[in-house]
Parts: C-alpha cells; sequence; structure tokens
C-alpha cells in the first residue's frame, strides 16, 4: 500500500502516454510522425524546456472530442490512484486548445467527466486548475478568462505556465486581479528556469498562494524567511527538473535543504509521461537518490494535503492527514510507490 499523498502540479496534457496518443489519433484520424509507440517514447528526451514543449503541444493534436478529454482524466486519475494520490489539482493549458478550434466547453465538459466520478471510480478527490501560457499575450490570458466564465463552477483556481524566461509574472497583473475578484485561487510557475526574483514578483503582484516549482527560492534568504514565515507551500517536480536539466542529476537536488530550512515543499510529477515517473515514482526517486527518511517523506506527504485547496472540505483534509499519520513504512522494498 503506497503512502497517501496529494498531487499539486500536475498538467493533464503531460499524462498522454504514447500508447493512448495512438489510440486517440486512429480515432480521431490524425496521422503522427512517429511509426509506432516506442519511436515515440525515445522522442520524450528533451534538451530543454522549450524542445520538451514544442513535442507537449505538437500532440496535443489528438485530443479533439470531449471523450478524448475523459479518457485522458481517467487514464492519469488510475495511475495516480495506484502510485497513492488521494486528491488531484489538475493543471489544463485552454489556451493551446482553443487556438486548434476546440472549445473550452469541450475540454472543461470532458475533463469533467472523469473528475465527477473520481473519488467513486478511483478514491481520488480533484479540483480543476486553468493555466495561462505565458509566452502568449496579456489579451488572451484575460480573453481565455473570460471564455471560461459559464465553467467557474468546475474551476477551483488559475496557473501561469509554458516558457518561464522573458515572461514575467507582472505581465499578468491584469488577469490575475480579475481572477482574485472572481474568488479564484492563484498559483503560477516562477523560479524553475526563471530567475529567483520571479518567485517574489509573483506572490508581490499576483497575489500567488502556492509557488509552482520554486526550485531557486534558497538563492534568496529573504525570500526562504518569507515563504516560511508566511507558510506559502512550494510544489517541486524532481524527476521533471532532471529531464529538463534544471539539476544536473537527482542527487543535486536541493529538497533537502529546502526542507531544512523550513519550505512547505511537496512533490510531484508536472508531465508524468514525458518524465519518466508519477507521484510515487517521484517519492521513491527522491528517497533512493537524496536518502530521504520515512519520516522525511510522512512530512512531504502532510505538506501536500495541508497545501491543497480543501478549505472547503476541512473533514477531508483531516481524513487524508489522519491517513499520513497512520501509514506503516515496510521494513523492506520499496516503502512507497
Amino acid at each position: 500500500m503506497p503512502l497517501p499523498k496529494a498531487e499539486l502540479h500536475l498538467h493533464i496534457e503531460g499524462t498522454l502516454e504514447p500508447e493512448l496518443a495512438f489510440e486517440l489519433a486512429a480515432r480521431n484520424g490524425v496521422t503522427l510522425p512517429y511509426a509506432t509507440t516506442e519511436e515515440l517514447r525515445e522522442a520524450y528526451r528533451f534538451e530543454n524546456l522549450q524542445s520538451f514543449l514544442d513535442l507537449y503541444y505538437a500532440l496535443m493534436a489528438v485530443l479533439r472530442t470531449e471523450r478524448d478529454f475523459e479518457d485522458l482524466a481517467d487514464a492519469y486519475l488510475a495511475r495516480a490512484a495506484a502510485q497513492g494520490v488521494r486528491h488531484a489539482e489538475i493543471f489544463f493549458d485552454p489556451q493551446a486548445h482553443l487556438a486548434r478550434g476546440v472549445a473550452m466547453g469541450t475540454v472543461v465538459e470532458g475533463l469533467w467527466r472523469a473528475l465527477a466520478r473520481s473519488t467513486a471510480d478511483h478514491g481520488v478527490s480533484t479540483k480543476l486548475i486553468m493555466c495561462f501560457l505565458r509566452d502568449e499575450s496579456a489579451e488572451s490570458a484575460l480573453a481565455t478568462l473570460e471564455a471560461a466564465r459559464p465553467y467557474l463552477d468546475r474551476i477551483t483556481g488559475i496557473g501561469l505556465d509554458s516558457a518561464e524566461i522573458g515572461h514575467p509574472p507582472a505581465k499578468f497583473r491584469e488577469v490575475y486581479e480579475a481572477a482574485a475578484a472572481l474568488g479564484l485561487r492563484r498559483v503560477a510557475h516562477a523560479g524553475e528556469e526563471g530567475p529567483v526574483e520571479y518567485i517574489t514578483e509573483a506572490l508581490d503582484v499576483l497575489g500567488i498562494e502556492r509557488v509552482d516549482h520554486g526550485l531557486r527560492a534558497l538563492e534568496d534568504p529573504a525570500l526562504v524567511e518569507r515563504l516560511v514565515r508566511e507558510r506559502i507551500p512550494l510544489t517541486l517536480c524532481p524527476l521533471s527538473n532532471v529531464r529538463l536539466r534544471t539539476v544536473d542529476t537527482l542527487a543535486d537536488h536541493p529538497l533537502p535543504a529546502m526542507l531544512d530550512a523550513g519550505l512547505l515543499c511537496t512533490v510531484n510529477s508536472d508531465d508524468p509521461a514525458y518524465f519518466g515517473g508519477y507521484a510515487g515514482d517521484n517519492f521513491d526517486a527522491v528517497r533512493r537518490e537524496l536518502g530521504l527518511t520515512d519520516e522525511r517523506l510522512r512530512e512531504l506527504a502532510r505538506n501536500s494535503f495541508l497545501a491543497s485547496f480543501l478549505e472547503d472540505d476541512e473533514e477531508r483534509r483531516a481524513r487524508y492527514l489522519a491517513e499520513v499519520e497512520a501509514y506503516e513504512f515496510r521494513e523492506a522494498g520499496p516503502a512507497v510507490s
């Protein structure tokens, strides 16, 4: 039985496994530039964030209908549940679909079909977070928020993702202010490949409540002190960091130092189909490569529920936290999966 955990940094489009990509391509009459699933897997070798994003957006062509998005989400939830995920706050990128002629309603309704039955089918509670692409214009982000208005009963919050360098958080001040006025929760990618200053800017200008990645936070002691004092969570993605070469090897990852500094860190999978591991795989990897103790792993699991947007269901959060505290690590073999 895996360690119970929440996943807070997960792009649903990044869960598209090669087998499902070929299945959806056949369903929708889309020709992929790869002959086999093995050839496509081989393409999942990236030089940097941009080379990953190029493939990531190209493969989205297979996602056309509500059923496609439902199948995508359902496949992720089944995998996540098997790795101990009890609650998932799932990102999606509507601009990438709108640009292909796929309507907002198709995306949200399709995802919601799977999310609405996730607790019953998989034992995983869910929330949906709509992300804006930071390499698109601020006007596009505002238009996307407007397009999402009919579906805000199903969308918990907003985020900011894609290429970070050259696209500072302040570019999106207006859309974040509008989202706050609508009662939406706010997160943003910051301090992954971009400078540590982007983390502070996202906090001050966008009013974010959780930092996605925040990998470079330790570069600014004053920022660390603030993050600790204000208990602002960081959603770290260790295997993603290695695959995108923001850290050379997992052994070089700053996670232990960040925990030692008192930061409220969580471990997540980001784009697991592309980066070689789902949530439990990331827990296994940091335990193995960073020598984390059972109690450190329990701390990370506890943090994931504390950092989740479950203020509307504190009873559920308390139940999940009780599961973490009651978890008994095995003496031999994998402790988490």
